[in-house]
């Protein structure tokens, strides 16, 4: 192919404009709308004093850059903690320690003489649940002795009772004494049995989980 050739077929390749030959400067990103750009200043004049503070405490660390990473994960993970702690106070109305801490003490052994339910209240449940008894409603009856024994569960351990628990981890907890821990599986099997397969309670369960709550609910000074 001859110069005059070659130069013909690259005016025709321009001309065709098929190919860009010109370099177009890409579009300029649209600017963010008014308010999202109010918002990052009040973010960064809201959290202003946070960085101010962070580089307060940077100034106490070394220069070691191994050092401050240990010391910053130190403080993440007390901030970690006191933002759980504050969270738990909220939900459950209590300052407690995390959950593997309250596991570590509901594993203590107790002592039988410390399981002292209030008196008064115990009757006074059991005076209740005689009366559905008294109307033939047995199983009404064992329900609501099975309710008030796990409120004076959580009066007495409420490091060990927590909303998630059912009757069977109750039944099963090791911070709460063997003897009346029996006597509450007792109640929560005649219970579980009545709720979820069906079976009528009787007189005779009844009068039994009768005698269970009020050994459970027995102390030094109940007064038959």
């Amino acid at each position: 192919m001859s110069d005059e050739q070659l130069a013909a077929a690259h005016r025709a390749l321009r001309a065709g404009g098929d190919v860009q030959f010109d370099m177009v400067p890409a579009p300029g990103r649209p600017p963010p709308p008014a308010w999202l750009k109010a918002l990052g200043e009040w973010l960064e004049w809201a959290l202003a004093p946070v960085g101010r503070f962070l580089r307060w405490i940077a100034s106490f660390m070394p220069d070691a850059p191994y050092a401050r990473i240990f010391l910053w994960t130190m403080i993440a993970a007390l901030a970690a903690l006191l933002i759980w702690m504050v969270v738990d106070r909220i939900r459950h109305g209590v300052w407690r320690l995390p959950r593997w801490r309250r596991r570590v003490a509901a594993s203590i052994a107790v002592d039988e003489d410390d399981w002292t339910p209030d008196a008064a209240p115990a009757r006074a449940w059991l005076e209740e649940a005689d009366a559905l008894a008294g109307q033939g409603r047995y199983a009404e009856a064992v329900h609501h002795l099975l309710l008030r024994s796990v409120e004076d569960m959580a009066r007495r351990r409420p490091q060990i009772v927590r909303p998630a628990l059912t009757s069977r981890d109750l039944a099963r907890a090791k911070g709460i004494p063997p003897a009346p821990r029996r006597l509450f599986a007792e109640i929560a099997a005649v219970v579980e049995r009545s709720l979820f397969g069906g079976r009528a309670i009787d007189a005779r369960e009844w009068d039994r989980c009768r005698h269970a709550y009020a050994d459970f609910a027995q102390t030094r000074s109940w007064a038959a």
